[in-house]
């Protein structure tokens, strides 16, 4: 058995967390979460997301949020866009690093972005070309790739031919998200190891939600399989406001707990992370999600 030495682990929470919740967050606060976060030894952190105010309402200070952060030496601040429009949008207030977005189910584009699987596509090879004159790395996420709130299963196959055509077109990495949290650890592997066929490992990430309990299982066998680049959420923040039921991502608290007991290097400190985790869900007034949180002390 065989794991990697070292794990980038990528903080969605300010994106990914934040996007889902009910109440509107002060760009003051988003900026101070980010920062503190900074200070934890994570080495990405995605800020934001450039889609429209009319889709995601919590995310519609998005410029103020990136121009407010403070950018730490090498830390990565990627941002979300949707289309053409939000990487210019994006660009013009320096973003150098972004993500864009798709899934291999047919029914959740067209609730998520309002197009098919084919016509996002074409959508994220012009925001691909226009990012390579900007000089710009651009990550890709594919939703759903374990099972879909519309569709149900989802065929590993299917998930591995969509990855290559975003690796082809020119993404640096591929993040895989279990979007509804319906993965098993065997299911993991058997949609993982028809991904490696296409690529590398080494261009993956896995995206697990904890809907089921499941997450911290599969990305253990994420970990056995080679994958050494994990998304989470401190404090568990998240959802998808398309993928009703969904409850929020792995907490990136126990993510790093599970990390630091298997050997594995990640250069973030836990009790700072714990005290982000406190900090975020203070202010939203809630509890944190994350074991590792509420047993080591109230919020």
């Amino acid at each position: 058995m065989s794991f990697p030495h070292y794990v980038k682990m990528v903080e969605v929470g300010p994106r990914d967390g934040l996007q889902n919740e009910p109440q509107m967050i002060s760009a003051a606060v988003k900026i101070d979460f980010i920062n503190r976060l900074s200070e934890t030894g994570l080495s990405v952190i995605e800020a934001t997301s450039f889609v429209s105010p009319q889709w995601i309402p919590q995310l519609a200070d998005h410029a103020a949020v990136f121009q407010g952060i403070h950018k730490k030496a090498g830390v990565c601040y990627p941002v979300l866009v949707p289309n053409l429009t939000g990487l210019q949008n994006a660009v013009a207030v320096g973003v150098k690093d972004i993500a864009v977005f798709t899934s291999p189910s047919q029914q959740f584009n067209q609730h998520n972005i309002h197009c098919s699987v084919e016509e996002s596509l074409e959508r994220i090879a012009q925001i691909l070309a226009a990012a390579a004159k900007q000089g710009l790395r651009v990550r890709g996420y594919l939703s759903c790739v374990l099972g879909c709130p519309y569709e149900g299963k989802m065929a590993p196959q299917k998930v591995a031919a969509l990855a290559e055509q975003l690796i082809n077109l020119g993404c640096y990495e591929i993040s895989l998200g279990d979007t509804i949290g319906v993965g098993t650890p065997l299911a993991v592997v058997q949609m993982l190891g028809a991904v490696i066929e296409k690529m590398p490992v080494e261009k993956l990430a896995v995206h697990f939600h904890d809907t089921y309990g499941q997450a911290l299982a599969n990305i253990y066998a994420a970990l056995e399989t080679g994958v050494a680049v994990i998304d989470s959420s401190v404090a568990g923040l998240g959802g998808c406001p398309y993928a009703k039921g969904a409850s929020g991502n792995v907490a990136s608290e126990d993510v790093l707990y599970l990390l630091n007991g298997m050997g594995i290097e990640t250069r973030v400190d836990l009790s700072k992370l714990i005290g982000v985790g406190r900090f975020i869900t203070h202010q939203l007034g809630k509890k944190p999600q994350s074991k590792v949180n509420n047993a080591t002390g109230s919020n």
